[in-house]
Order: structure tokens, then sequence, then C-alpha cells
């Protein structure tokens, strides 16, 4: 084994190209799939910065990250996904003040307990079409109020990033790794789980969204290792921009994988297919944000 320069633990071994092809096949239907839902709501979708790449580079990281999956499987991971970043980009650019960003986390929530979407407003009619279908599945009587209490977990640290934001505050770096939750990984993971029929005993369920949080936190900060130049032009906020090193966020990174794989361990036994992807997830990441943001240009 060898040690990436993110402190994450690879298998130092490049996967075959024929699994590599079978990889991106799924990917590339995928990214159809997300291509139909950019044009069935194109008032959500700008050009800029949903551009083509966007769409790819989001399928390629599930596909990657749950190799065992088909493109059916991994769908509603993809559309909550992309749905995930309509939000985000309302709540940190569209928005004009901290109280649009409130109706809209109400509007939000309205929908996923049932109520029906706001006349004209797509992100509240996407986010229906995504509660319906995930009804329609045996696992959300169970999974449901797992899936609402994330959407609520991630709005609450949406909204509270914006406040710091538009109030001037800087947070300290573990303030900043408790709001983890306004990434939006463990709402789309549990929206997975839900389609893919996931853990319903309390205790599995307790321990896989605790290595879903673990694994969360580690993407967060990969992402702000990432993405510090465009966080410097867009004015978000980043690990990076509260008082701390690189190398400080590294050391971090390091202590928070290790703690997702001891979570992610027990795992591997009572739900394979779950750790696997949980892993992958921050596997892919670690090498995906050395390079590369899933953000076009505006």
């Amino acid at each position: 084994m060898e040690q990436s320069a993110s402190g994450l633990t690879t298998t130092g071994r490049w996967p075959g190209a024929t699994d590599s092809g079978t990889i991106c096949a799924v990917a590339g239907r995928s990214q159809r799939d997300m291509q139909e839902w950019l044009a069935a709501y194109p008032e959500l979708f700008p050009a800029k910065p949903f551009d083509a790449a966007l769409s790819s580079t989001l399928s390629m990281a599930m596909a990657f990250s749950g190799p065992w999956f088909t493109a059916e499987q991994l769908r509603m991971a993809n559309k909550v996904c992309l749905w995930a970043f309509a939000l985000d980009w309302l709540v940190d650019y569209v928005a004009t003040s901290t109280r649009e960003v409130d109706a809209i986390a109400g509007r939000c929530l309205a929908v996923a307990g049932g109520a029906e979407p706001v006349p004209g407003d797509e992100l509240t009619r996407f986010l229906a079409d995504i509660r319906a279908e995930l009804a329609g599945t045996p696992a959300f009587a169970v999974l449901g109020p797992v899936w609402r209490d994330e959407l609520q977990r991630m709005l609450d640290a949406m909204s509270r990033e914006r406040e710091w934001r538009s109030s001037g505050v800087t947070p300290s770096l573990d303030e900043y790794m408790e709001n983890a939750d306004n990434l939006g990984f463990s709402f789309a993971f549990a929206s997975h789980l839900i389609h893919t029929g996931g853990p319903s005993e309390p205790d599995d369920l307790l321990s896989v969204r605790e290595a879903s949080w673990a694994v969360q936190r580690v993407i967060r900060l990969l992402n702000d290792l990432g993405t510090y130049e465009r966080d410097l032009k867009w004015g978000d906020l980043n690990a990076l921009l509260l008082g701390v090193t690189r190398e400080e966020v590294d050391r971090r990174v390091s202590l928070l994988a290790e703690r997702s794989r001891k979570l992610i361990g027990p795992l591997h036994e009572s739900h394979p297919y779950i750790a696997g992807y949980l892993e992958r997830q921050m596997d892919f990441c670690a090498g995906f944000y050395r390079l590369a943001d899933y953000w076009g240009t505006i």
C-alpha cells in the first residue's frame, strides 16, 4: 500500500483498462440522464457554471466510486447530487439576503414533507420529482425520515455559512468542520441508500450514517484544498481562509480519513457495497481535487 499526498491510503495499482472501460460506459449513460435533467429545468441550471464538464465529472465520480452499480442503481445519487449543486448555487450566489436563503430552505422542507412544489419554482419542482421517485421505493418507509433529516442538516448548514459570510464572521476550523453538512454528500448518500435498498435496523443505520458524516468531513477539506483559487474569486468560505496553513489542513485530512476508515471497517462485513462506496468516494475525491473542480466558470 502507498500513501497519497492527501494522507489517504491508496491501492498503488492502476485499474485494468477493461474495468475502466466498463465504468466509463456507466458514467456515459449517467451523463445522458443528467443532460435530460439539465434540459428539463433550464432556469435552474444556467450554462455557466453548469457546463458539460460538470455533469461528466459528477457521473464519473459516482461510477468510479461504485463500479459494481449499474447506471440505474446510480441514478438517484446522480440526480440528488445535481439538485444539491443547484441549491448551492441559489443559496451562495443567486440569493441576495439571508432572509431569501431561509425562504428557499422553508420551501424545500415543505416539499420534502409532501407539499406541492411552488408554482414556477424549478428547485422545488425538481425536489418534488426526486421525492416522488424515492417515495415509490420499499425503503422509503424506514429511510424517508433519515432523508428528510439529512436535508434539514444540509439546509441548516448552508444557511449558517451564508450567515457567516453576510455578517463577516470567520469561523474557527473546528466550527467550520462542524458545519460540513453544507457539502450535501450525506444527503445525496441517503437518497442513494433509499434507491438501492439500504439498511433498516436502527443500529446498522446509525453506523452507516456516522461513517457517512465522517467521509463528508474528509471530502469537505479535500474540496477546499482543490478549490482555493476559485473560492477566492467567488467569495466562498474555504478552510485555507480561516487562518490555518495548507499543512494544517493536510494533517486534519489525514486524521479525519483515518477515523473514517475505522468507522467504515466494520461495515465491510455487514454492508460491503456501502462500505466500498464510502471509501471509494473519499479516495476518488483525493485524486480528483488535485487537478480539477466540478464547477464551470461564471
